[in-house]
């Protein structure tokens, strides 16, 4: 299928997957009645539940589908390997570690964001220091490193669920696995989803050299250094951003690029917006799902992610690999 046709079925797919979101829920509201309320908003309870309760949520779950899927594409033209991961920098690890301290002390969700994005910023610059040390950037030393600073975050957020008071638990656990009950205003997400995004798309051909490997973009001429650190940057806000907002849900990020590269999509001009909408409307379906499965409860976002995410990756692990 062509790029131009994909793109227009991505677009689709991700204002469906929003529409799908507002109609669907426990209280049960009609197409037309949504359509009305979007016509004619006209304050009442269904107005409220549209624009008050699912449209922010919706919202939310795609900008944070879309920033892990960008995060992703990123990271993978970065470590020249098509199964990175956003979460491989150690940032979610950092992040959950700063937000179940703050909860433990009993703080509020205003703190709790703070914490949380402390925690993310120490992670990113603990990577940064460690891999880029006199001009030159290892990236043998940056993935290593990522990995190694995640397992000690989790094991510290272990000790911190052991010495949690029994009460707290749960609520950590969610906010562990991926949850969007308690996402507040997605505007922050959608501003980083939007300056991150246009400016990756704005050096697609530099991202495109890069992804040939180092030492072929340096002889056609590419500044190689200041790209990596700018992709490390872009694909560590777009992590930060989605962890506040949702925790940390898996799999989105590792798995939206590469299905989009084995759709034949390389070029990154074409990658990144491809990857953003297929990104945010998959996440936004795993939501409405994970709202309306077990109503009145709901389930953590990233439960469902990973079982989608599992067998869709060993399927996609089976097909020929993708070009980066």
């Amino acid at each position: 299928m062509s790029r131009p046709r994909l793109l227009a079925l991505f677009s689709f797919a991700a204002a469906a997957s929003l529409f799908i979101a507002l109609v669907s829920g426990p209280f049960p509201i009609s197409a037309l009645l949504v359509l009305d309320s979007v016509l004619d908003p006209t304050p009442g309870l269904v107005h409220d539940v549209i624009w008050q309760l699912r449209a922010p949520r919706a919202l939310a779950a795609f900008a944070c589908g879309g920033l892990l899927a960008l995060a992703g594409a990123l990271l993978q033209v970065l470590l020249r390997n098509a199964l990175a991961d956003p979460y491989v920098l150690g940032v979610s690890s950092g992040a959950a570690l700063g937000a179940l301290l703050a909860v433990t002390l009993g703080a509020g969700a205003v703190l709790m964001n703070a914490a949380a994005l402390t925690g993310a910023a120490c992670a990113i610059a603990i990577v940064f220091f460690l891999s880029f040390r006199s001009g030159e950037w290892d990236m043998y030393r940056l993935l290593l490193t990522g990995v190694v600073l995640a397992a000690g975050f989790s094991a510290l957020v272990s000790l911190t669920l052991v010495m949690a008071p029994g009460v707290q638990v749960k609520g950590m656990l969610y906010w562990l696995m991926g949850d969007l009950s308690y996402a507040d205003s997605p505007v922050a997400a959608w501003i980083v989803l939007l300056v991150v995004g246009a400016a990756a798309m704005a050096h697609a051909v530099r991202l495109d050299l890069l992804a040939l490997g180092e030492v072929k973009a340096r002889s056609l001429g590419l500044s190689v250094k200041p790209l990596q650190v700018a992709i490390f940057v872009g694909a560590a806000l777009a992590t930060v951003a989605a962890v506040l907002l949702a925790g940390s849900v898996g799999f989105v990020g590792l798995m939206v690029p590469h299905a989009v590269r084995l759709m034949g999509v390389a070029g990154h001009r074409w990658l990144l917006p491809l990857a953003m909408l297929l990104g945010g409307a998959f996440l936004t379906l795993a939501d409405t799902a994970a709202r309306t499965l077990a109503a009145p409860q709901q389930l953590p976002v990233g439960v469902l992610t990973a079982i989608i995410g599992v067998p869709v990756m060993l399927w996609l692990l089976g097909k020929k690999r993708a070009p980066l």
